[in-house]
């Protein structure tokens, strides 16, 4: 994996545990605030993998909807 596509992927974990609401909405207004319209993303062998076993979820109906997604949440949090 690139070293950019590494960071990348350590930042997103690490937002995953910060709570802090003021700390993630300043956050948020540097990313936000970012200019990336120009900027061309590549994505690696595995993203394209991902994607495009996604797709094939989709057309396959291997889905299931928010709510139901919200409920199996609960339930697992319920659990710890």
């Amino acid at each position: 994996m690139a070293r950019t596509d590494q960071i990348r992927n350590e930042i997103i974990e690490k937002l995953f545990t910060i709570s802090n609401k003021d700390y993630l909405n300043a956050l948020f207004q540097i990313v936000k605030n970012t200019p990336t319209e120009n900027e061309v993303l590549s994505l690696t062998d595995e993203q394209i993998l991902m994607l495009k076993m996604s797709d094939k979820d989709i057309k396959e109906g291997k889905t299931i909807s928010q709510a139901q997604l919200d409920k199996s949440d609960l339930k697992w949090l319920k659990g710890l």
